[in-house]
């Protein structure tokens, strides 16, 4: 999984695997989401980020082995 922030745009990035997309899908204005060939979620995408969540703040739990 990554976690990219784009200050320039206040974008933020969540990709949940690495997989080819073959669909975004608009839940709002400012949110999308892409999906694969079976309807899994890869990626959201997040515009006016600083708004919308706490990109200042990243912790990350449960990490699977």
């Amino acid at each position: 999984m990554k976690v990219k922030y784009f200050d320039d745009t206040d974008t933020l990035y969540i990709e949940f695997r690495d997989s080819d997309i073959v669909e975004s899908r608009d839940l709002d204005e400012n949110t999308t989401l892409d999906v694969d060939s079976k309807g899994n979620v890869c990626a959201i995408t997040f515009e006016h980020a600083s708004q919308r969540t706490d990109v200042r703040r990243v912790a990350v739990e449960g990490i699977a082995a």
